[in-house]
């Protein structure tokens, strides 16, 4: 159990036993809180809670607040349910859209003074109480879409909520995180999931080649896509706007490989591979800051506890690692352990390194 003394009072009811149900069921029970554990499915609830999420609700306690994580097209009737059902408690979601919900809910006349809708951009790609972790959301920033009737209460007491589970929370108006999710989210995973289509098709000699490259862009493409279809008909709107601009440019480098002889195709090549690195220097760095890390490539022999003894050589350095990327090819006596520091220690790390036996690439 965590030490520190958790914000909320409880009992907190959580509505829907999945990935994220169960995982904020953890985050809660490991730091004391009563869960209340309630979702449609026998199984998904006796499951949640063998594994800890909480208790099934019996009916015998009052929440305080209310956690709805079901499907996206099930958010707006369950919440109005849990609203109706619960006339003291704050409610809240963790869908990944937020405008559909609120306009459905808002179309039904219903009190909306107690919701406040929010979401965590946290997941894995696996779903089911058996992938939830109590630690999924340390870390993570938390949309908290709070509206002009929301008493302040109430947006405190689903900011308790996202600070007992280590999340950041960030307050965005519902639009607004619709366009930054259709952005940083939704789109990634139409052009993660339609590449990783390109390789159902490829020979067993290709796929054996796959590095790091092809990882990284396909990694998101494994996630289910009954619950992609309910998230990408909610933001609609906002995802084939991005889309629409990538078509364009991908029509442009089109036209530039279908003749890469004629004047301006490869500086028009050019441009958008530039074009990809400006946008990648903007993305946060560790800790939500815009910071710039140096990297440098460590070969790992192949044996039992030789990454370990890098994580911990780096440790006796003084090395503060600020990201982590491993390639390993099949049957490779090696691997490659591309580690990133802050610029200033990357020398001396390159040093220290080396005179302890470490063999560096590139």
């Amino acid at each position: 159990m965590n030490d520190s003394p958790s914000r909320l009072a409880g009992p907190v009811r959580v509505v829907g036993a999945g990935l994220l149900g169960a995982s904020v069921g953890l985050g809660l029970r490991a730091r004391g809180v009563d869960v209340l554990l309630a979702d449609a499915s026998p199984a998904h609830l006796r499951l949640a809670a063998d594994y800890g999420a909480g208790r099934p609700d019996d009916g015998g306690a009052e929440p305080a607040l209310i956690v709805v994580a079901v499907p996206p097209d099930l958010v707006s009737r369950v919440v109005a349910e849990e609203l109706a059902a619960h006339p003291a408690a704050v409610v809240t979601d963790v869908a990944s859209v937020k405008g559909a919900p609120l306009a459905e809910l808002q179309e039904t006349g219903l009190d909306l003074s107690r919701y406040v809708g929010s979401h965590p951009l946290a997941g894995r790609e696996r779903g089911g109480p058996s992938a939830a972790r109590a630690d999924l959301f340390i870390g993570r920033p938390w949309v908290v879409s709070a509206r002009p009737e929301n008493p302040r209460s109430a947006v405190n007491l689903v900011e308790a909520l996202i600070l007992d589970l280590g999340a950041t929370p960030i307050e965005m108006a519902a639009a607004d995180h619709d366009a930054a999710v259709a952005l940083v989210s939704h789109t990634p995973q139409i052009v993660s999931s339609l590449m990783a289509k390109r390789l159902a098709a490829s020979t067993d000699a290709a796929l054996g080649l796959a590095g790091q490259g092809v990882r990284d862009v396909t990694r998101i493409a494994a996630s289910e896509p009954e619950l992609w279809v309910q998230i990408l008909g909610a933001n609609a709107p906002a995802i084939v706007q991005i889309l629409r601009a990538y078509r364009d440019d991908l029509d442009h480098v089109l036209s530039a490989l279908d003749d890469v002889d004629a004047a301006g195709s490869r500086r028009a090549i050019a441009e958008e591979i530039a074009g990809g690195n400006l946008g990648v220097s903007r993305l946060p760095g560790k800790h939500g800051q815009d910071k710039r890390f140096s990297s440098l490539i460590v070969m790992v022999d192949d044996r039992p506890g030789e990454l370990a003894r890098l994580l911990a050589e780096l440790g006796e350095l003084d090395v503060n690692l600020e990201d982590l990327r491993l390639e390993h090819s099949p049957g490779a006596p090696f691997g490659l352990a591309e580690i990133a520091v802050l610029p200033e220690v990357w020398q001396r790390t390159v040093t220290d390194l080396t005179d302890r036996g470490w063999r560096l690439a590139g």
